[in-house]
């Protein structure tokens, strides 16, 4: 089963309706062979300057530059369901491949 990821939500649903994916599910479509779904907006960013220190938290000119030896992500507060369920769907079992229709972005 092929797993297609989309920009957002009416972009994956135009999509499932192309493959025949008519099924709705709690963030996703499935069908046909396909399971679809989306993200929205950024699902993840960069850790804020206080998860690599505490010091970083309230920062001045002698602190800079601000590089941390190993970059942080973190999953956004307002997108952390979604990004549940896309991570259930890349860990699913019946997903051979996945399928990145989003921008280049």
């Amino acid at each position: 089963m092929q797993l297609v990821i989309a920009e957002k939500p009416s972009v994956a649903q135009s999509i499932a309706r192309v493959i025949g994916a008519g099924g709705r599910k709690d963030g996703y479509m499935e069908g046909n062979g396909y399971i679809v779904s989306w993200c929205i907006g950024h699902l993840v960013e960069l850790a804020q300057p206080d998860a690599y220190f505490e010091a970083w938290k309230k920062w001045n000119y002698e602190s800079l530059p601000m590089i941390p030896e190993e970059w942080q992500t973190e999953v956004k507060g307002e997108t952390a369901a979604q990004y549940k369920v896309l991570k259930g769907l890349m860990h699913d079992t019946r997903v051979d491949s996945v399928v990145c229709a989003t921008d280049v972005g």
